[in-house]
């Protein structure tokens, strides 16, 4: 998690840290007064480290992942000093949530040869559901990347362990071994960019950004 504080150089950050996330925060409102906060979310991080904590969070459909997040969200809301409860008034200004729409063509699998419709894929049906949810909560801005041309199969990381320690061989492999491996584009530049507006306009008090890509780093440095 990575917080940004957009007040300017002169004045001296107060950090806080929120007691139910661990996420740090930096603000330049004035203890017991009222501020605004974004709050900016990559979906795929978020998606991810969901189905790592939560018990059974892969099974859980699109709408129910949406609605974790706009909580989870929330929570960031004006926790002050790591105390357990709220000590300064804070307005949620938007929660930003980054994206990218999922695959919906029809490929051949390399190894059963057969056609594909990835629109009717969990996968499509999930992130339609997360998307359809989050576009119908108040102060949600669901900002879409797109999905590059270049597409290409991989093997799961632990088949490839299995194949390099030799547990496996090439003729054992089947359709579940592989994925289609689609890289986003667009997504990193829009959260960059609507940290510098949000910051430069003065249009926040705080930003928190729910992210792990490094990329974010120079964006945090603002």
């Amino acid at each position: 998690f990575h917080s940004i504080d957009p007040a300017p150089a002169s004045r001296p950050a107060n950090i806080r840290r929120s007691p139910n996330t661990g996420a740090f925060h930096c603000s330049r409102a004035t203890p017991g007064g009222c501020m605004k906060v974004a709050v900016l979310v990559d979906a795929a991080f978020f998606i991810r480290r969901y189905n790592a904590v939560v018990p059974d969070g892969k099974r859980h459909p699109g709408d129910v992942v949406a609605d974790a997040l706009h909580a989870i969200a929330c929570q960031h809301l004006g926790y002050d000093n790591g105390a357990r409860t709220l000590r300064i008034t804070a307005e949620l200004y938007r929660v930003f949530v980054y994206d990218c729409p999922p695959f919906e063509g029809k490929l051949h699998h390399p190894i059963s040869k057969q056609l594909i419709d990835f629109s009717k894929t969990p996968a499509a049906l999930f992130r339609h559901a997360f998307h359809r949810r989050l576009k119908q909560k108040r102060k949600v801005a669901l900002r879409l990347g797109h999905l590059s041309e270049v597409r290409h199969w991989t093997l799961k990381a632990d088949v490839m362990q299995d194949l390099l320690k030799g547990k496996r061989d090439l003729a054992s492999l089947t359709e579940t071994d592989l994925l289609l491996d689609i890289k986003q584009k667009g997504v990193d530049m829009r959260v960059g960019v609507d940290v510098a507006s949000l910051a430069y306009k003065k249009q926040v008090d705080r930003i928190v950004l729910l992210a792990g890509d490094a990329d974010f780093v120079p964006a945090a440095k603002l």
